[in-house]
């Protein structure tokens, strides 16, 4: 093979293994959050149609919440709204002109997943 075909072949990259910048990370996880979160809506309204139905489905809403994978969807929950509505402030932001410097950027980046953990915690100690 010659030179040139070398160069013409797709190159394998494994993203794991790529370090992704602050800003990069925080643009992912704003889209995954809110996938995460129009992927809940449905289940959402059925649990509030559940609760309001009547006293026992209400009672049945609590004890199916209670369980350890209900807990862990609501703390993925919290931290997916709350890191969605941080970022997407930051990208309102970013349209306006407002922090697109590099150091700023990087800067809210950071803030935004600081954030965005930080109610992931609040919402783990109060729902465990």
């Amino acid at each position: 093979m010659n030179k040139n075909t070398l160069q013409k072949r797709p190159v394998y990259l494994n993203l794991l293994k790529i370090r992704q910048p602050v800003t990069a990370l925080a643009s992912i996880a704003h889209r995954i959050s809110g996938v995460f979160l129009f992927l809940s809506i449905p289940c959402l309204i059925w649990l509030l149609d559940q609760s309001l139905t009547s006293e026992a489905s209400y009672e049945t809403v609590i004890a199916q919440l209670a369980s350890p994978v209900s807990k862990l969807l609501l703390i993925a929950l919290a931290w997916s709204a709350a890191h969605h509505l941080f970022a997407g402030i930051r990208f309102l932001f970013l349209d306006v002109d407002v922090g697109v410097e590099l150091a700023a950027a990087r800067r809210s980046a950071l803030i935004v997943n600081v954030l965005g953990a930080l109610v992931a915690l609040m919402a783990m100690v109060a729902v465990l």
